[in-house]
């Protein structure tokens, strides 16, 4: 989807001011709400695609005045209201008010969290032979879905050159909506940064992005 979330090569932000011995979290809360959203997706209420999804629909006005972990806050409680598992009353009250919907999982236990961090795994079995191979031009689509995408608004109708080929894995887009995992081939791009910004783009620039395959085609 088109979201404030894809702010790749837009201007008026200001510079990128990185944190000297930056802590991992800030707050308490933040740990505590990266431990809920972990928690819940591997309980069954979601997967990572959706969870991404929820965070990048976040209104304009609220993703870019929040914080990194508020954003995922506020994206885990839309998701668990749109699906159930929490209702209005619980979030008002702070506490549930009413029976919980049950979870896919079931709970889990202390001795679960070393696997629940560990992240999933994504690849999957080729449903048909790969279309491109490095060294292959090839243009992303100029395609505007409503729904969830990880192709970069930025490189839609440009022409990059396939680097590498990563194999088949989920594909986010259908994931996210509880449409299934249809893998598709996953490959990197690189684009010129002429290509992508214009002939004033310092020469010496290349973007590289991983562009699943229905992303493609050939240039």
């Amino acid at each position: 989807m088109n979201g404030v979330h894809d702010m790749g090569g837009m201007d008026g932000f200001g510079k990128v001011e990185p944190e000297p011995n930056e802590p991992m979290f800030h707050q308490e809360w933040e740990s505590r709400v990266l431990a809920m959203v972990r928690a819940m997706g591997a309980a069954g209420a979601f997967n990572i695609d959706a969870s991404r999804f929820y965070r990048e629909s976040l209104p304009p006005h609220v993703y870019l005045s929040s914080s990194y972990y508020k954003k995922w806050l506020l994206g885990l409680e839309d998701l668990l209201l749109a699906r159930g598992y929490v209702a209005p009353e619980d979030v008002a009250a702070g506490h549930a008010v009413a029976p919980a919907k049950s979870l896919k999982h079931g709970k889990f236990s202390v001795a679960d969290v070393e696997r629940v961090m560990v992240r999933g795994k994504f690849g999957r079995t080729a449903p048909a032979a790969a279309k491109f191979k490095p060294g292959e031009r090839v243009r992303a689509k100029n395609i505007h879905p409503a729904t969830h995408t990880r192709l970069p608004r930025y490189v839609r109708g440009h022409v990059g050159v396939v680097e590498r080929d990563h194999g088949c894995h989920v594909f986010p887009d259908t994931a996210a909506n509880d449409a299934g995992e249809h893998p598709q081939w996953l490959y990197t791009v690189v684009f010129d940064g002429r290509e992508l910004w214009g002939p004033d783009t310092d020469p010496t620039i290349k973007v590289s992005i991983d562009a699943f395959e229905p992303y493609l085609e050939p240039a």
